[in-house]
């Protein structure tokens, strides 16, 4: 077997694992109905879960990413995948707020160590130029878990009820843990000369920041929307029937798949034009949301899937921070790095989350008035995320200027 296949099949096992991961991820998202009746939360305690999850989830991106670049990709994904099936063995015989947390945190925890391992895969085995548009396939490949964790979820939680749906679940987990052990194969890099490594040199890369600022300011929206609000705003907050609902969620997550690779392209082809593209994606979602919020009473279904069009693009949006941190950093703290920008995308997705949550407690209901003023709460992240772009494009810019010509 040639290198080159050996990499795609270490890829392609890495990638599905993600698949996984993500389907994990989004479970709670079309299940968060049944999960407030079942559990006994109303929003606030809806957002506790949810932000719960990301908060475990980002507090794990900076010790996973140091801990890929000294165990390897292999065992950290071995060790995901396990942990997330315990998570929702945990969530399927939750009976109250206290499993329900086990589980949720148990998943975060597990899916904090599945992309960061993927990337280093795609870092270690392919060429520079290719990582570009494998970071944004393996980021769109992975959305097919959002898929099933939408209608199919949906309707299994109506034929068999809670805890079968979520034993399934368990059981996926469980085949990913085989599926890892029996093919990946992995290996540590070999320290560059004179390539400091760690957290604290990851940091300090300015271009380490920039790429968190991009995957922030890109990832929170679509990633509220379909990890816990996208499904109650749709069918509480304008009335959707829950299966048109789910249409749009899988609408949502078939558009980034369409997406991506463009973005990939993009970025790889003109590496010194990604920022125009990551605020573009910020300007266009943020219009969009405009549109939808400034509508009296309940959106048009047409203008609910312009939104769900636009928030597409967030996704593939933010695996442009990937790129600069794969950039500006060597591969021996390429973990590290990736930690440090998907850690961040995640802390201003948890604390959209929580604020939706609080603001729609606050104007006690879920209705469109009350929606309204939950999702203006996005503005703010937009705006701080739009100018630390500019600020460390600046900068990353002003040192490249500087650095001697070869």
């Amino acid at each position: 077997m040639t290198p080159r296949s050996k990499a795609m099949i270490f890829w392609a096992t890495g990638v599905l694992a993600y698949v996984i991961a993500v389907f994990h991820r989004q479970s709670l998202g079309v299940a968060s109905i049944e999960a407030a009746a079942r559990l006994g939360v109303g929003a606030a305690g809806l957002s506790l879960l949810a932000m719960l999850q990301l908060l475990v989830y980002a507090a794990m991106q900076v010790p996973v990413g140091v801990l890929v670049d000294r165990f390897g990709s292999k065992r950290m994904l071995v060790t995901g995948a396990a942990v997330m099936a315990c998570g929702e063995l945990a969530f399927a015989f939750a009976g109250g707020l206290a499993g329900g947390v086990a589980g949720r945190a148990l998943i975060g925890c597990g899916d904090a160590m599945t992309f960061i391992s993927v990337i280093r895969l795609v870092s270690l085995h392919f060429p520079a130029q290719r990582n570009p548009v494998l970071v944004q396939l393996t980021g769109i490949i992975g959305q097919l878990g959002a898929v099933a964790s939408a209608v199919p979820l949906i309707h299994s939680l109506r034929s068999y009820g809670w805890t079968p749906t979520f034993l399934g679940a368990a059981a996926l987990g469980a085949v990913a843990v085989l599926l890892l052990l029996t093919v990946l194969r992995d290996s540590r890099p070999e320290r560059a000369a004179g390539a400091p490594p760690g957290l604290k040199a990851a940091w300090a890369e300015p271009g380490t920041r920039l790429g968190m600022w991009t995957h922030a300011a890109t990832q929170c929206s679509a990633a509220a929307f379909l990890l816990l609000w996208g499904y109650p705003f749709l069918v509480q907050g304008h009335g959707l029937d829950p299966s048109t609902a789910g249409v749009l969620l899988s609408a949502l997550t078939l558009c980034g798949m369409v997406c991506g690779p463009l973005l990939g392209y993009l970025a790889g082809r003109f590496p010194f034009h990604r920022s125009r593209l990551v605020l573009i994606v910020i300007g266009t979602t943020a219009g969009a949301w405009t549109a939808v919020l400034a509508w009296p009473g309940r959106a048009p279904l047409w203008l609910l899937a312009v939104l769900v069009v636009v928030l597409a693009a967030n996704g593939p949006g933010s695996m442009i921070g990937f790129d600069y941190a794969r950039t500006f950093n060597p591969v021996t703290r390429i973990g590290a790095a990736t930690g440090i920008v998907n850690g961040g995308g995640f802390v201003a997705s948890m604390s959209v989350i929580a604020l939706i949550g609080i603001v729609l407690d606050l104007h006690g209901g879920t209705g469109p008035e009350a929606f309204r003023w939950a999702f203006a709460v996005q503005y703010p992240f937009w705006m701080l995320g739009a100018v630390q772009v500019l600020r460390y494009r600046t900068i990353t810019r002003r040192l490249l200027a500087a650095q001697p010509s070869t």
